[in-house]
């Protein structure tokens, strides 16, 4: 059982891939309170976490009763990450947060001697929670078809049943610190080395979305 809650936790933890996960959260969420980070990061790993409890005890048949193969799941998270790597590479959202953050600082904020006051607000930030750090960065195609490829091969072990899910657990509260301790780097880095990093990491984000979408086309059709 040792052996196998190493292994599981070594595995989950590279598909899950937390530490490559972290720059691209604290960089979507640049500017952003301490608060909203916090909220954002037990959001997605709770929803993570139960998409994969889900799958773990339901997912063969869940997929095989929606007549959906897992190579279609796979593409079409790809597709989706292909339009969020877009919106960093040409700062699609930068524009639309300042612009959202303008609008409300002159329509709901003003000092006392009758001035405009610009604030940073949580409503300029999208709720990126579900997607893509839910889905599909915690609980991704690699993610959910290792989990239901573990929980099959121990279907009549309880015990080990519970070890893997014991491991999967373990990582995603790894996870949670990395991101948090990752927020914070990227602070002190300052704007311009943030909207740098955060056309790089989109450039990385659209090849691996359309590596997502290249190995789901492989494997339906080859």
């Amino acid at each position: 059982m040792y052996e196998l809650f190493i292994s599981s936790f070594v595995t989950f933890f590279v598909v899950i891939d937390p530490l490559g996960i972290a720059p691209i959260f604290a960089v979507m969420t640049e500017g952003a309170s301490a608060k909203f980070k916090r909220s954002m990061i037990l959001k997605a790993t709770f929803t993570g976490t139960v998409i994969l409890l889900v799958f773990a005890l339901m997912g063969n048949g869940l997929l095989a009763a929606l007549g959906i193969s897992l190579m279609a799941f796979k593409t079409a998270g790809g597709v989706l990450l292909f339009v969020i790597a877009l919106d960093m590479v040409f700062e699609k959202r930068t524009e639309r947060r300042e612009k959202h953050s303008a609008e409300f600082s002159h329509e709901h904020t003003e000092q006392k001697d009758g001035s405009d006051k610009k604030t940073n607000n949580d409503e300029d930030y999208d709720d990126i929670s579900v997607f893509p750090m839910a889905i599909p960065f915690i609980a991704g195609p690699g993610s959910i078809a290792y989990i239901m490829l573990l929980m099959s091969n121990h279907a009549e072990d309880l015990t080990a049943q519970g070890v893997v899910v014991g491991s999967m657990l373990s990582v995603l509260v790894l996870s949670i610190v990395i991101l948090m301790a990752a927020t914070k780097i990227i602070d002190m880095l300052g704007q311009t080395v943030a909207n740098a990093i955060t056309r790089i990491l989109g450039v990385l984000l659209a090849a691996l979305a359309t590596q997502y979408m290249f190995d789901g086309i492989k494997g339906a059709f080859f």
